[in-house]
């Protein structure tokens, strides 16, 4: 995919910023192809698909039981996408449903204490592997990769927020 971007416009994004993109998809396309995701699954013992541990990951470090529409908007997916991992979820008895207190019609979603369970061994097999992979890295290194991973994470957040709004 070509970018036409003119480096004589008083806008335009710079070679460092223009370089970290490519970067993004290259680490984007080693994650997917080592199957890390799925990895990460059979380890923690999960025979579940890559969609359904999402839901069960979004909803394990939410502060707070969910409904369908908040975690369909926290993994920017639809909602019946997340009806049926829910349902599956439910089935295995790693989630299940509670009443809104302040909806008594609508339901909330939460992991049971199999599901967090699961998540945790996903996250930590997960964890594992990364601090493998940048064990060679000093402290700082580590310190600085954290500080700046978090803060493009909270920027691009944001700006795809007022992206949408406006």
């Amino acid at each position: 995919m070509e970018c036409d971007v003119n480096p004589e416009t008083p806008d335009a994004p710079s070679a460092d910023v223009l370089a970290v993109v490519p970067r993004l998809a290259q680490l984007s396309n080693a994650v997917n192809r080592g199957r890390l995701a799925e990895r990460a699954a059979e380890a923690a013992g999960l025979a579940l698909d890559r969609p359904a541990v999402g839901v069960l990951v979004t909803l394990h470090v939410a502060d707070r039981p969910l409904r369908i529409g908040e975690i369909a908007e926290r993994m920017q997916v639809v909602g019946p996408h997340v009806t049926r991992q829910v349902q599956a979820l439910e089935r295995r008895g790693l989630v299940h449903r509670v009443a809104d207190p302040h909806d008594r019609r609508a339901s909330l979603i939460e992991p049971t204490q199999q599901g967090a369970q699961a998540a945790n061994r996903y996250a930590g097999s997960l964890v594992g592997w990364f601090a493998e992979a940048i064990a060679g890295w000093t402290d700082e290194e580590r310190a600085d990769l954290g500080r700046l991973l978090g803060r493009l994470v909270d920027d691009v957040t944001a700006h795809l927020g007022r992206l949408e709004e406006g």
